[in-house]
């Protein structure tokens, strides 16, 4: 696969959508109208998200990767109001200039980011939550800085940086 800088114009089409995932609970209702528990491995801190995702993504990001401590990490991003910590006060850490990171100061585990250039949202790790595989990412970001050796076999858009910048892999 050869990276190339084309401008993709419809930066929006790969928002997330439902129907992906919307396999009924048996009460009627789709899990993505209903609430969804997650925390730390250790249980020591709990968070609940409604709704569904603006978006999800993997990103392959040098300061996600020692973060989580992953050749990739997986976000969910919601809206502040969206998002309720049940119990727990996770430790925060400034990764960078404009992002916020939180954890378990017990476990370790990674549980949120928060970016300043998009201040109405929280992500959450994807693995965090108790039902992960119900959302599954909808397309990469910063695969201009993925490992080398990995490699991916999904049909997911692949964004060279942020998806605003609407550069995609070719």
């Amino acid at each position: 696969m050869q990276i190339g800088a084309a401008p993709y114009q419809d930066v929006e089409a790969d928002r997330f959508e439902l129907k992906r995932d919307t396999a009924e609970n048996g009460d009627g209702e789709t899990m993505m109208t209903k609430a969804l528990d997650g925390g730390c491995h250790c249980g020591a801190i709990r968070y609940r998200v409604t709704g569904a995702p603006k978006l999800t993504e993997f990103c392959h990001c040098r300061s996600c990767r020692r973060s989580i401590g992953s050749p990739l990490a997986a976000w969910a991003a919601y809206t502040h109001d969206r998002f309720d910590l049940l119990s727990g006060s996770p430790k925060e850490h400034q990764s960078s200039e404009t992002v916020t990171r939180s954890f378990c100061g017990t476990c370790g585990t990674s549980l949120t980011l928060k970016d300043r250039r998009f201040p109405e949202d929280i992500y959450i790790t994807i693995p965090s939550l108790d039902q992960a595989e119900t959302l599954p990412p909808h397309f990469h970001i910063w695969r201009s800085q993925r490992l080398p050796w990995l490699e991916t076999s999904d049909n997911l858009r692949r964004y060279l940086c942020f998806k605003s910048d609407g550069l995609i892999e070719e």
